[in-house]
């Protein structure tokens, strides 16, 4: 079984970019940790185009158009952190996280999300100084 989150699929202290390459950059990376077919990169696009993927706490969850969860082939998530901000459909991103998720797999994510940034403070502390093992742990369920 492949492991949801791999050590180097968290990207901290990003620059600036723009947010559509921030979406194919999260999909590359899933791509290239064999969670998808190259095909659901451009799912991810159609779908953040369609309704912003953001979720509050400046936090945005890029994942692919329901056409195509059969590009899915594990489930697994990529973490990249903009101390910076980038603009999000007019909003401000500072914590991105990649999603491709196979069956309702999406929501233990989202509940893990909800559960450790629970505010805009909670989110902003992640970004500007948490390692990567500390983002590791929160990630992978590890943090009790």
């Amino acid at each position: 079984m492949t492991e949801m989150l791999k050590k180097e699929n968290i990207v901290l202290n990003q620059p600036k970019a723009e947010r559509e390459d921030v979406i194919r950059r999260c999909g590359r990376m899933l791509f290239e940790s064999g969670y998808i077919n190259e095909r659901y990169i451009e799912g991810m696009i159609k779908r953040d185009n369609a309704a912003s993927t953001a979720i509050g706490n400046f936090i945005v969850l890029p994942h692919g158009a329901e056409d195509y969860k059969k590009d899915i082939i594990a489930t697994g998530i990529v973490v990249l952190t903009y101390p910076d901000g980038i603009n999000w459909h007019g909003e401000t991103a500072y914590l991105v996280i990649g999603i491709a998720a196979k069956g309702d797999e999406h929501l233990d994510i989202l509940g893990n999300v909800a559960d450790n940034l629970e505010t805009e403070e909670d989110t902003l502390k992640l970004v500007k100084s948490a390692g990567a093992e500390e983002v590791y742990r929160i990630f992978s369920g590890q943090n009790a």
